[in-house]
């Protein structure tokens, strides 16, 4: 009888530390996504967690670990927002782009701003920016060269386009529509594609 009632009794405990943990990732994705890095706190996740701060640092040990562990979940939800894009479709590039920007661009460059000071954050940068890439050789592989320096130049020059910045720029600074904003993504792709 007792080994049975242990068994249970972890089962429900792992549970509910499962439970804790995905109210935890939730409070620090928003809080990470509406904030600067250092305004941040353990205390205000804790508190929209409804958790101690020691119960965090039980679960991720330290803010950074708790912003790579978010990071992670950040990582499914960029996929799921530019969704899956056929190789070659220049538009429909375009529109993951902007549907991911649109939601997380405002956060990504806070988050791109942030490195700068804080070092910590730099692995997770070089993460993204290597997802990135990877992502633009896959979706726009039929338009690029079979290797080499030309492919490697154009992959750069696509990923200049489609970085946040390019978005920051198009849509916050120069105030253009979301459908100028296409509008000029399409025409510096398209560009560049020609070109190989």
């Amino acid at each position: 009888m007792g080994t049975g009632a242990r068994e249970y009794d972890m089962t429900g405990r792992a549970a509910a530390s499962g439970r804790t943990r995905d109210r935890l990732l939730r409070a620090a994705r928003d809080r990470f996504l509406e904030r600067r890095y250092d305004e941040v706190t353990l205390v205000n996740v804790a508190d929209a967690a409804g958790v101690t701060v020691q119960t965090l640092l039980n679960h991720f040990g330290s803010k950074e670990g708790l912003l790579a562990a978010a990071s992670e979940h950040f990582v499914g939800e960029v996929d799921d927002l530019r969704g899956p894009v056929e190789p070659g479709d220049v538009d429909g590039a375009i529109d993951a782009l902007l549907r991911h920007y649109e939601l997380l661009g405002d956060a990504n460059w806070r988050f791109v701003a942030d490195s700068e000071r804080q070092t910590s954050l730099h692995g997770l940068l070089e993460g993204a920016r290597a997802a990135h890439r990877e992502w633009l050789e896959t979706v726009f592989a039929p338009g690029l060269s079979a290797e080499g320096e030309a492919r490697d130049e154009t992959v750069t020059a696509l990923y200049a386009i489609t970085d946040v910045g390019t978005w920051k720029l198009l849509r916050r600074d120069l105030g253009y529509t979301l459908e100028q904003t296409r509008a000029v993504l399409r025409r510096l792709i398209a560009a560049q594609l020609r070109e190989v």
